[in-house]
């Protein structure tokens, strides 16, 4: 077996140290609280647009510049807002520039030094598994890593031992944010995170019978399905909604399903959190390992790794080029949970933490120049009420990256208006139709988009609006009407 080295801090450590420093050098106070600042007026289709949306111009924060030119556009452009998924842009960008396209997570099996394998197949001493906070590892790759355990002759572990020290205590309650516990946007961030916390309920059509059969995908040990979910004859409306609650009885977890699906849909799937992070990755494990004739004696605990212990296999991620495509264009909040500690891994080791996560952040945008006063990150994905950033200094951040080698790979991350990502449904006929990459952000009382938008004039825009107050959804007209008038120009 060859000898294992833990990672050294690499180059892009480093840089994360000095930035940190640097911006602490820097230390931007303010004098004074920031005022609204509602002088600007918007062109006259705009403005019959915002009227029509009923709400204040108080609650709207507008920046449109042209790429590398003036700033055409400007309406509180100082105030700090909350930007919901918007936010999401500021960690992709901060992780693409502070760890590099090719950087890439590492989930290793290791042994004890000088551990042998008897001809039984037995690993003398623990398996350790050292997470490296994949945001995205997938059942199938954890399979192909086990797999490539076993093609090594080990068959029977007397104890597997799970190291994910490189976070902190970064668990949360997925009831906190909306009571919605079982949803997967509210999946708590793990350094040992398999399909991203949730599993698949899976329902294949049985016509004969009339009646919807569910199978639990993985199919585990103490969890099983509940309820009946109703057989409609009617013409197919689209994708079936089904009701699901979990519950935990102590002796195993049922998921009562409930609804009514047509059976003209044909075999569809849902996705639920039913098991938390550590249970769901050690059920998994279990689960693919005897599938795999592997055997295992006392079972699976948490621990730390030695200094020392020998690296066996391993499995590494898509690179982080990769990785924010699907983060943006599908707004996955755990994934972009999951980067931000890894920000904070790589600027001050192992034991990261939102907090840390989020000072690598600031300081990478401040060494680019970007204005953060007002700003709070504090997960990294925007599922927040308290998240914070401005119209003006997110302006800043897109002409940054703008202005970077890497954006190519930024931009390509964003939704395409009326192409795909949050934005297919938007934008879809007319001149708009591809000409944005855009981030959009939703929550109750938010609505923002952000990103670049082409005019055909051939001139290129930063566009940045957030509005925050309770009749928020009225804004998408406008927003959409903005893109559309910059697409002309």
């Amino acid at each position: 077996m060859a000898d294992f080295a833990p990672l050294k801090r690499t180059e892009v450590g480093r840089y994360l140290r000095r930035a940190v420093a640097t911006a602490a050098a820097l230390a931007i106070t303010w004098a004074s609280s920031v005022q609204a600042q509602s002088g600007g007026v918007l062109p006259a289709e705009l403005q019959s647009r915002w009227n029509a949306t009923k709400l204040p111009q108080s609650a709207l924060s507008l920046v449109v510049r042209e790429v590398d030119g003036p700033t055409i556009l400007q309406i509180n452009g100082n105030l700090p807002r909350n930007p919901a998924s918007v936010m999401k842009m500021v960690t992709t960008w901060a992780g693409l520039a502070g760890l590099g396209p090719d950087y890439r997570w590492r989930t290793t099996l290791l042994a004890r030094s000088g551990a042998r394998v008897d001809a039984q197949g037995t690993l003398s001493g623990p398996l350790y598994v050292k997470a490296g906070g994949d945001p995205f590892l997938t059942t199938q790759e954890l399979w192909a890593l086990l797999r490539d355990l076993r093609l090594r002759g080990v068959k029977n572990l007397t104890e597997v031992i799970l190291d994910r020290s490189i976070f902190g205590s970064v668990a949360i309650n997925p009831n906190d944010f909306d009571a919605s516990g079982d949803r997967p946007y509210n999946a708590s961030p793990d350094a040992l995170m398999v399909d991203l916390g949730a599993m698949r309920l899976l329902f294949q059509p049985d016509a004969g019978a009339r009646k919807w059969v569910p199978v639990l995908d993985p199919p585990l040990p103490g969890v099983r399905v509940t309820g009946t979910v109703q057989w409609s004859d009617a013409v197919c409306p689209g994708s079936p909604s089904i009701d699901t609650q979990v519950i935990n009885t102590g002796k195993e977890v049922q998921v009562q399903v409930a609804g009514q699906a047509a059976g003209s849909c044909g075999e569809f799937s849902v996705y639920r959190l039913i098991q938390s992070q550590p249970r769901l990755f050690s059920a998994v494990f279990e689960s693919l390992w005897k599938e795999l004739g592997g055997t295992l004696g006392k079972g699976i605990s948490e621990g730390r790794a030695p200094a020392n212990a020998q690296a066996l296999v391993w499995t590494e991620s898509e690179t982080l080029a990769d990785t924010i495509r699907v983060i943006n264009k599908r707004s996955n909040n755990v994934m972009a949970r999951n980067l931000l500690l890894t920000l904070g891994a790589e600027t001050s080791g192992p034991g990261a933490t939102p907090v840390s996560g989020a000072q690598a952040a600031m300081a990478i945008l401040q060494s680019q120049g970007v204005d953060t006063r007002g700003w709070h990150i504090d997960n990294g994905a925007g599922l927040s009420r308290t998240a914070r950033v401005t119209a003006n200094g997110l302006a800043d951040m897109l002409q940054a990256a703008w202005r970077s080698p890497l954006m190519p790979e930024f931009v390509s991350s964003l939704a395409i208006s009326g192409v795909d990502g949050t934005v297919r449904r938007r934008l879809r006929n007319g001149e708009a139709r591809g000409m944005a990459h855009l981030k959009t952000g939703t929550l109750r009382d938010t609505r923002a988009i952000a990103g670049y938008v082409l005019g055909t004039s051939g001139k290129r825009y930063v566009v940045v609006s957030i509005v925050n107050n309770d009749n928020a959804p009225a804004v998408r007209p406008f927003d959409d009407a903005l893109i559309s008038w910059l697409v002309s120009r």
